[in-house]
C-alpha cells in the first residue's frame, strides 16, 4: 500500500507543479496587407486582470517588452514597433522609477515591406515582463511567425 501511495504521489507532483506556473499574457499573432508591397504585422497581448505590461521604453527596473525579427532577405523592417493601448505612467517605489505599462490589451505594430511576389514569413520573438501590486514575474520570451507576401 505505501509504494502505491508513493508512486501516486510521485506521477501527481508534476501535475501540481505545472499547475503553480503562472502565465497571465495571451499573445497573437497576425499580419494585414496595407498595399501589394507593404504588410503590418500585429502582436497583440491580452492581459489578465490585476496585472500588468511593461512598455518598450518601461523606465529604469523591469524588463521592457522588445521585438526581436530573424533575418529575412525578403522582409525589411519599416521604423520601429509602435504601441497601440491605453498607457499609463506611475511612479513604482520598488524599482524607484517611474515606469510605464500597460493593462487588459495593447497591440504591437511593425511595418514591413516584403521584397518580390513569393509569401514568406516574418519570424522572431518577444521578451516581456509582467507584474501586479504584489509579484513580478520572471521575463520571459514568445517565438512567433507571421506570414507575408504572396497572393
Amino acid at each position: 500500500m505505501k509504494k502505491l501511495l508513493t508512486a501516486l504521489a510521485l506521477f501527481a507532483l508534476p501535475i501540481l507543479a505545472s499547475a503553480q506556473i503562472e502565465n497571465p499574457v495571451k499573445w497573437s499573432f497576425t499580419s494585414k496587407k496595407v498595399n501589394a508591397t507593404t504588410y503590418e504585422v500585429h502582436a497583440t497581448a491580452t492581459i489578465e486582470s490585476g496585472w500588468h505590461l511593461y512598455a518598450q521604453e518601461a523606465g529604469e527596473g523591469p524588463v521592457p517588452t522588445s521585438f526581436k525579427f530573424a533575418k529575412n532577405p525578403l522582409v525589411a523592417a519599416d521604423g520601429k514597433v509602435k504601441e497601440n493601448g491605453k498607457l499609463h505612467k506611475s511612479f513604482d517605489k520598488n524599482f524607484n522609477s517611474e515606469l510605464k505599462y500597460y493593462e487588459n490589451t495593447v497591440n504591437f505594430v511593425q511595418t514591413v515591406t516584403v521584397k518580390g511576389k513569393a509569401a514568406t514569413k516574418v519570424k522572431g520573438t518577444v521578451e516581456f515582463m509582467v507584474c501586479d501590486d504584489h509579484q513580478c514575474l520572471p521575463p520571459k520570451e514568445v517565438e512567433f511567425a507571421v506570414s507575408v507576401g504572396g497572393k
